[in-house]
């Protein structure tokens, strides 16, 4: 019986992940093909001529009419037509603010330019002694900047919660108490998600690196001494 259980327990393991990537990567082709496909013409719609249904078809229409949109708003033409267009959308009350949050973070998100969550780090929170899971956005701008330039060099950060990283809080700390981490963004957002239980690889080139900071900094503080 422990080893049915364990070769159960196995099969779990690898097959869950699987089934649930699948389950998901079909949903969103299904969610797609539902929104796109009713404003395809008859006559080009595969689905009128075959007996069953194509999954997939809207999520191509949908990609090739996303990059045709892109390629127009490339040009002199299509940027003049965006910009009164949003000349238009600044005058709505309600409209102009839910266009400007929903554009800023798209282009956050998909900006590949960007610098925002390259780095994963560790901070002290909510208290003294307990350590916290970050994701290091960018240094302070605006009125946050100027309000705070008269204290230590702050830095933004994001605290995800688990086990939704999606979720969390913005928080404006030192950056000396900022501690960078070598694991990449994907890792950490695994720790956090997994609650600890999935610990990203130790290499030993990072052991030995930290290893030599640590005894460069004794060192330091035992010449101040």
């Amino acid at each position: 019986m422990t080893r049915l259980r364990n070769y159960f327990l196995t099969g779990l393991v690898i097959a869950g992940p699987i089934g649930i990537t699948l389950w998901l990567t079909w949903s969103f082709i299904q969610w797609v093909d539902g929104w796109v496909k009713p404003f395809v013409p008859k006559g080009y719609n595969p689905d009128t001529y075959l007996p069953f249904p194509v999954p997939g078809f809207g999520l191509i229409v949908a990609f090739i009419v996303l990059s045709v949109l892109g390629f127009l708003a490339a040009n002199i033409a299509g940027r003049t037509l965006i910009s009164y267009g949003e000349f238009l959308v600044g005058r709505m009350p309600l409209v102009r603010n839910l266009y400007n949050g929903l554009k800023q973070i798209f282009q956050t998100v998909l900006d590949e330019r960007g610098s925002s969550f390259k780095k994963a780090a560790i901070i002290e929170y909510p208290r003294r002694g307990m350590w916290a899971i970050v994701f290091v956005s960018t240094s302070p701008k605006g009125e946050v900047a100027d309000r705070l330039s008269d204290f230590a060099e702050t830095i933004a950060v994001f605290l995800p919660t688990t086990p939704n990283p999606t979720s969390g809080f913005l928080l404006y700390v030192p950056k000396s108490d900022v501690i960078e981490l070598a694991m990449s963004v994907e890792d950490a957002a695994k720790l956090v998600i997994s609650a600890g239980l999935v610990s990203p690889d130790y290499p030993k080139a990072v052991q030995d690196a930290i290893a030599a900071d640590r005894r460069a900094r004794a060192a330091r503080l035992a010449g101040d001494a």
